[in-house]
């Protein structure tokens, strides 16, 4: 005679009380802010192409974007939007060539594998960002 071994209990989430102490791995993480980088890219589509639009139209319109750039509070929100733009170029980059590594490499596919290019790829994105913010706001 075996006995019955019980059945694992489901239940249903509470956003309030459950979300905030779940613990999120690495990959998720890196999965989500692929996903937010790549709406704030396509958010953000217009500030590119007037940034591109009055780069290249005139050296009059060029200085002006330099002048947006350099004098001033209003510097300072274009600078943490170009900023936010680099950020999410740079993580959606290195995330897609992660996935795409995944994706050709069978052996990337392991648990262990997976959470360490997670952590690679917000290293790598984090310290890039602050790398050429650094530039941006003239640091060197």
């Amino acid at each position: 005679m075996t006995v019955a071994q019980k059945r694992p209990e489901f239940r249903n989430i509470n956003a309030l009380t459950d979300l905030p102490s779940y613990r999120l791995p690495a990959a998720g993480i890196v999965s989500i802010l692929h996903r937010v980088s790549g709406v704030l890219m396509f958010v953000l589509l217009p500030f590119i192409l007037w940034i591109f639009d009055t780069s290249v139209s005139s050296e009059i319109s060029y200085a002006r974007l330099r002048a947006a750039f350099q004098v001033g509070a209003f510097s300072w929100i274009v600078k943490l939007v170009a900023l936010a733009l680099i950020w999410a170029f740079l993580h959606h980059l290195i995330a897609g060539v992660r996935h795409v590594w995944m994706d050709v490499s069978h052996a990337a596919v392991t648990k262990a594998r997976g959470a360490t290019s997670a952590k690679v790829t917000l290293a790598l994105s984090i310290a890039l960002t602050v790398i050429l913010g650094a530039k941006l706001f003239g640091l060197y």
